[in-house]
């Protein structure tokens, strides 16, 4: 994948689309300090080029009763390719598993769970050691949020 390029208007447009991607593009460029269409063209550009992905709605886990946070240490019982395939769709299909990452290091894998309680994570855990053989599964649980964001770091990047 290669980088983008940004120059400044595009870094405004970007942060003010991660604090708030329900407005309108009147208000987008107003805020970004340029003209409608100039902004509507910017935004189109960031999203055919992947850097703008998606726009979703963020949700408050615990509003919803999910007040858990659990991370998942997974060591692999094996590296084969259909061995990973096998935990990658078991793991898509568990919607309690917010996120999933290939690691380096001691832990092969880590997940992480938004559940309502223990008996709710027994439930993924007893789902994930039926579909795929396991060497390890190592579980901590989140005391506390302290930090919490979906917005990018963003800096002006220069054209190469």
């Amino acid at each position: 994948m290669s980088k983008v390029s940004l120059d400044d208007a595009d870094v405004r447009i970007l942060a003010i689309l991660q604090e708030d991607a329900t407005l309108s593009i009147a208000n987008v460029a107003a805020r970004a300090n340029m003209s409608h269409n100039a902004c509507w063209r910017r935004i189109k550009r960031l999203e055919e080029s992947g850097v703008i992905a998606q726009r979703v709605t963020l949700l408050d886990a615990s509003k919803l009763g999910l007040d858990m946070t659990v991370f998942v240490s997974i060591r692999a019982a094996e590296h084969s390719e259909e061995w990973l395939k096998k935990l990658t769709d078991s793991v898509r299909d568990i919607p309690e598993v917010v996120e999933f990452y290939r690691m380096t290091g001691d832990v092969d894998y880590l997940l992480k769970l938004r559940v309502e309680s223990i008996g709710a994570y027994d439930a993924v855990y007893r789902r994930l050691i039926k579909s795929v053989r396991l060497t390890d599964v190592s579980s901590t649980f989140s005391m506390e949020e302290i930090k919490c964001t979906t917005a990018l770091p963003l800096t002006r990047t220069p054209a190469r």
